[in-house]
């Protein structure tokens, strides 16, 4: 009888250790499976491009180039853009990106208080990578991984040498300055101020404005009054640029001045076609998208750790009229 019970224990015991087995080996293959979902979806990254301006030349081929590279490396990637260069719903969309917890954010880069507060203690907060672009920022007061877009002092260079060797090494400039100052804005004057100072016979005056048209014209007009010798002039920033010429045509001819933009929209072109201006620097926006976001993938996936904190540069040139015939 003792017999027989052990056996039976044995048997209840074999079979028990069997379905333990059984069960131990779904529930670790269930877990397996689990975790390798979850890598799967955690290699899907989240990226936002958010911008100030909506549906200008520019910033669509920015957007082009950065869908195009997300695509590739197949990650998500939304494009945010504010209308009208409205700095609040700018400053809003950031805010909500970074509450959404996305995994990293390109951004059009905004020399305020406001913008720095954003980048350097909220998304640093929630451990959110920022790369800025086209406009960049002091990196110490964001925080910012890394800047892509063009050299803005290299670009006032350009533009100053240009000058030099349009208009030769004498004459009075007025070089056109939005009031905001913005950090791209100082780097492309510092560019030209670095070039012209060695030419004692070139004087510069600087003109700062706002950007509104009403006040882009009374400042031009200003300026002529002053200066009736005024043999050039250079926008800063290509906004200023149309106002600048309506007012410069009512008062004379277009043709006796030098006239260039540090940068480049669609304004720029027409005004270089018609020639009004004489040139200005073209930037690579879609060398630009791309780059952000492979750049920003690659330091989520601890390819490239860390990113320059000096940026990289885009490529940029100087167009004129020739060019664009």
């Amino acid at each position: 009888m003792r017999r027989l019970v052990i056996l039976i224990l044995g048997f209840v015991c074999v079979v028990l250790f069997y379905f333990t087995i059984v069960s131990g080996s779904k529930v670790f293959k269930t877990d397996w499976e689990s975790t390798g979902t979850t890598e799967q979806v955690k290699t899907k990254h989240r990226l936002v491009l958010i911008t100030q301006e909506l549906e200008t030349p520019f910033w669509d081929k920015v957007a082009k180039g950065a869908l195009e590279q997300a695509k590739n490396e197949s990650a998500s990637l939304e494009v945010w853009e504010s209308y009208g260069n409205n700095q609040e719903d700018f400053l809003k969309k950031i805010e909500i990106a970074i509450y959404s917890q996305v995994d990293g954010i390109i951004v059009q880069g905004l020399d305020t208080d406001e913008f720095k507060a954003l980048t350097k203690i909220k998304a640093a907060s929630y451990g959110i990578p920022i790369i800025t672009v086209a406009n960049d920022v002091p990196m110490e007061e964001s925080l910012r991984k890394s800047y892509v877009g063009s050299d803005q002092y290299l670009a006032g260079r350009m533009i100053g040498d240009q000058l030099i060797a349009d208009m030769g090494t004498k004459g009075e400039v007025a070089i056109m300055i939005d009031i905001q100052h913005q950090y791209f804005q100082e780097q492309r004057l510092k560019g030209i101020k670095d070039v012209l100072k060695n030419y004692p016979s070139i004087q510069t005056i600087e003109v700062e404005t706002h950007d509104t048209r009403e006040q882009i014209i009374t400042n031009t007009k200003d300026v002529l009054n002053k200066n009736p010798n005024l043999d050039a002039f250079i926008a800063i920033n290509a906004e200023i640029l149309g106002a600048m010429i309506q007012e410069i045509e009512t008062r004379s001819q277009i043709e006796p001045y030098f006239i260039y933009s540090c940068d480049d929209n669609y304004e720029s072109t027409s005004l270089l076609k018609q020639g009004k201006i004489d040139g200005f620097i073209e930037q690579s926006p879609e060398e630009m998208g791309t780059m952000s976001v492979k750049l920003l993938l690659e330091w989520l996936n601890n390819e490239k750790v860390p990113l320059d904190l000096n940026g990289y540069q885009t490529d940029i040139r100087v167009v004129k009229a020739m060019d664009v015939r």
